[in-house]
C-alpha cells in the first residue's frame, strides 16, 4: 500500500501490571504455557517486568510494583466476564487481551481451562444478530471466543476468526462524545 502509514507488524508486547509476580509467572506460564522469555528487575527498587511469549511473535508483559494501588472493578478493568454483568472499564483503560488460538481446538481448550481450574464462559458464537451471539454456530459467526480471567482478574479471551471480513462488515458510523 502506498499511502501506508506506518508499517506494523503485530503487536511487540501488551505491558499489564500485576500483584505477585510468581502467582502471575504460575499462571501464564504454568496454567497457560507461555514461556517466560525475559526478565527485568526495575533499578532502586521499583520492581520487576517480565515477558511472555503470547504466540505469533507477540508478548504479553507484566510489571509489578512494590506499592501499585488495587485496581478498580468497573473503572481500571471490566467487572467480571461478559456471563457475569457489566463489560465497560474507563475511558483510557485496557478492557481484556484476546489471544488467537486455532478454530478446531477452542472447546478443547475450555475443557483444559476448566480441568486447571479455571471459571470461564461456554464457547460464545459471535454474529451479527442483535445480541451478537448464536445459539450454535451458523455461517454469520465471525469469530467464537471463551472468556475467563486471570489471578488478578484480569479478563482474557481465547478467539478464533471464523471468516473472513469484506467491506460489508465495516457498516456503522462512528459515534461522537457528547461535549
Amino acid at each position: 500500500m502506498a499511502d501506508q502509514k506506518f508499517e506494523f507488524q503485530g503487536i511487540n508486547h501488551l505491558a499489564l501490571v500485576c500483584r505477585d509476580m510468581q502467582v502471575t509467572v504460575d499462571f501464564y506460564s504454568g496454567v497457560l504455557g507461555m514461556p517466560l522469555v525475559k526478565t527485568i528487575e526495575l533499578p532502586v527498587g521499583m520492581g520487576q517486568h517480565f515477558f511472555f511469549d503470547c504466540g505469533g511473535g507477540d508478548h504479553l508483559a507484566f510489571f509489578w510494583f512494590p506499592e501499585a494501588p488495587e485496581g478498580i472493578p468497573g473503572v481500571s478493568a471490566p467487572r467480571g466476564r461478559p456471563d457475569q454483568g457489566e463489560l465497560s472499564s474507563a475511558i483510557g483503560s485496557m478492557n481484556h487481551v484476546a489471544f488467537a488460538v486455532p478454530p478446531d481446538k477452542i472447546e478443547q481448550y475450555r475443557d483444559r481451562l476448566v480441568e486447571n481450574g479455571i471459571e470461564c464462559t461456554e464457547v460464545a458464537n459471535h454474529d451479527n444478530s442483535e445480541f451478537g451471539l448464536s445459539a450454535e454456530m451458523t455461517d454469520e459467526v465471525y469469530v467464537r471466543s471463551i472468556y475467563f480471567q486471570d489471578p488478578d482478574g484480569i479478563l482474557l479471551e481465547f478467539a478464533c476468526w471464523t471468516k473472513a471480513f469484506t467491506e460489508d462488515d465495516v457498516a456503522h458510523t462512528p459515534v461522537r462524545a457528547n461535549s
